[in-house]
């Protein structure tokens, strides 16, 4: 799919805007998690996003997407849809920094998927950038240890480490989706995939919501949706290696609203961790060409 010529800063500006939007529904999300679960928030917030988009979808007569589209629609929303589930869950054991800061693995395993699926050329700064990343986690591992975390919080932990591998395949899905689809299209049927495989689980490992948590599903919805339409905009216009790092942004936005929502403080230990984990990525994307997909051949 061809998009218009974009510069890579302005993708830039727009998958960031998506990050900060996306780290406000976190902290709505680990609410609703602690309240009714991981699975059921899930769930019910697909649920809802389905209903959001997929109205506006059916309003605009969309076609149905083509075979070689709905395979990818299907395959990233089994991707994002194990990552998410995972995430949240671990988010209701570990604080939102922490959390966020483990997840900027991500990129650096994005750069290494983008090499071996998407063609993008891996570079050795890499290798030195991941070394630089794994003491980052192991930094954030001592600091757990350290405040004798119980076992429910280290496997919080473990999830949240997992769910990161699964969400550097999705961001390298994305990057196939959003060059063959439009914004809400991938939006639409990604939600509608987790939702459809969530709600096969729903009768052993989900309930009704309760009436007062509607409103707050609803904006998690919202918030899931808009952000979703940033980074697929952003990601169908320019590299996963140029847009990786605005990963970055949302340790800022979740210390800020772990304090200010759920009162969690920041330890050294997680500062140290996220701060060799974000120069280990600098390291590996310092030298990427900011080519926009004009330019790329999309």
């Amino acid at each position: 799919m061809t998009h218009p010529k974009t510069s890579p800063a302005a993708a830039f500006m727009v998958a960031g805007g998506g990050i900060a939007i996306y780290s406000c529904m976190d902290a709505i999300m680990k609410r609703l998690s602690i309240d009714s679960g991981a699975y059921s928030t899930v769930l019910w917030r697909s649920v809802a996003g389905v209903a959001i988009t997929g109205s506006v979808f059916l309003a605009r007569r969309r076609p149905w997407p083509g075979r070689d589209a709905l395979n990818l629609h299907i395959a990233r929303g089994l991707a994002a849809g194990a990552s998410i589930l995972l995430f949240f869950w671990g988010l209701e054991r570990v604080p939102m920094a922490q959390s966020i800061a483990l997840t900027f693995l991500a990129p650096l395993i994005a750069l290494y998927l983008a090499a071996a699926f998407l063609g993008e050329t891996i570079r050795r700064a890499a290798i030195a950038g991941s070394l630089v990343a794994v003491v980052g986690v192991l930094v954030i591992a001592a600091g757990e240890i350290r405040a004798e975390a119980n076992a429910d919080s280290l496997a919080g932990t473990v999830a949240i480490v997992v769910a990161s591998v699964l969400y550097a395949a999705s961001l390298i899905l994305l990057r196939r989706q959003a060059q063959a689809a439009d914004p809400l299209e991938v939006t639409v049927f990604t939600s509608l995939v987790i939702g459809t495989v969530l709600l096969a689980g729903a009768p052993w490992f989900s309930g009704w919501p309760a009436a007062t948590q509607w409103p707050a599903i609803g904006a998690a919805a919202v918030l899931g949706t808009v952000s979703s339409v940033c980074l697929a905009w952003a990601y169908g216009r320019a590299e996963a290696q140029v847009l990786a790092p605005v990963e970055y942004t949302a340790f800022v936005w979740s210390a800020i609203l772990g304090y200010l929502v759920f009162g969690e403080r920041v330890s050294s230990f997680t500062l140290a961790g996220a701060a060799l984990i974000v120069g280990g990525c600098i390291v590996a994307v310092r030298r990427a060409m900011p080519v926009p997909m004009s330019e790329a051949g999309a």
